[in-house]
């Protein structure tokens, strides 16, 4: 199964795009948060993870920004 894990810092940002990217990616079960990166304390990350088990693929879109 493939696990997708999208993340937004602020609650202005909207995860629509990394979720709709992650399933046309495959991911079958996309779990999602809007926290800071730079906090340890990500449920949803953690959940991914723990949700993980032989043969499972994580993935994680990457969102860039414009310069």
């Amino acid at each position: 199964m493939i696990y997708g894990y999208a993340r937004v810092s602020t609650d202005g940002q909207s995860l629509d795009a990394q979720q709709s990217a992650l399933r046309s990616a495959g991911a079958e079960k996309v779990f999602a948060e809007k926290i800071s990166g730079a906090r340890a304390d990500r449920k949803a990350l953690a959940a991914a993870i723990k949700a993980l088990g032989p043969g499972d693929t994580p993935s994680r879109h990457e969102a860039r920004s414009a310069c």
